[in-house]
């Protein structure tokens, strides 16, 4: 699992802040006295799994370090409607103007847990496991893909700068595969492995004579996954990709394909229904 670092946290916060604040929340500073203090609580509203309190936590600490945040369960849990995730304690302004930046990092991310552990069920009964793709929101790929990993997936290459993965418009570049893979093999660092996207059988069998370590299947029926296994033979990981659904997840897993990549995990899952709520007893007008 990829950790949220605070560093990278802090900054993707201070943007979302800077984007929905800018030079100051108009309407809380209108109608909100500066010193009134209040308490409100998080609050699930649908089913799923939680993800992405660390963040909602550092959105109201950039905005005010001394609003109080209590996290009343961890990320990863399986919440249910009315389920309590924290309560917040402190200067009201502070509150009012953190509030829709959190509940959308909670929301966003606990919507791509809820989704991945959706797919990871659907192939608990084979060996693949479900991958993540590139597919993010610009500026939010750390805490998507971590997302990803508190519903039980796990993470692809995190950027073009982690790991090699020769696609078809790198081959059509070159004029082949085996023209991709030499000179990739030749200049790569023994740590990186190769993976190499095919759209047919042909291609398979040359980008394992060509070296390769993986092989990406792409777009390929059930069928064509299925002879495609017998034709690896264990000698290369093969990853299936495209076309991917939540009807079709356990079929290809059935291929015997070690790997299953999702771009919907993170470029299509629904944001979960999470909400913040002020006590009505709980607002104080003094310090």
């Amino acid at each position: 699992m990829i950790g949220l670092d605070a560093i990278h946290v802090e900054l993707i916060v201070k943007n979302a802040l800077a984007e929905d604040v800018g030079s100051g929340d108009i309407t809380t500073a209108l109608t909100v006295p500066a010193h009134a203090r209040a308490e409100a609580v998080i609050v699930a509203r649908a089913n799923g799994v939680l993800a992405g309190v660390d963040v909602a936590r550092a959105v109201f600490a950039t905005i005010d370090p001394r609003i109080m945040f209590e996290a009343e369960i961890e990320d990863g849990s399986e919440i249910e409607p009315g389920s309590l995730i924290a309560n917040v304690q402190g200067g009201a302004p502070g509150i009012l103007t953190g509030e829709r930046v959190a509940l959308n990092f909670v929301q966003r991310m606990s919507g791509i847990a809820t989704l991945t552990a959706k797919y990871v069920a659907l192939v608990a009964h084979t060996q693949a496991k479900i991958l993540d793709t590139r597919k993010t929101t610009p500026g939010l790929r750390l805490v998507e893909k971590y997302a990803v990993t508190v519903g039980g997936g796990q993470n692809h290459r995190f950027g073009l700068y982690d790991g090699i993965l020769i696609k078809d418009n790198h081959i059509a570049v070159v004029g082949g595969i085996c023209a991709a893979v030499t000179p990739a093999k030749g200049r790569a660092p023994h740590t990186l492995k190769i993976e190499v996207e095919v759209t047919d059988l042909d291609q398979l069998e040359e980008a394992i004579d060509s070296g390769a370590d993986a092989v990406l299947l792409d777009n390929m029926p059930v069928q064509t996954l299925r002879r495609a296994v017998e034709i690896a033979a264990g000698r290369v990981i093969l990853e299936a990709s495209g076309g991917v659904t939540e009807e079709n997840v356990a079929g290809i897993a059935e291929t015997g394909v070690d790997l299953i990549s999702v771009g919907a995990l993170t470029h299509s899952a629904p944001a979960l229904d999470i909400s913040l709520e002020f006590g009505g007893n709980h607002v104080a007008q003094h310090p």
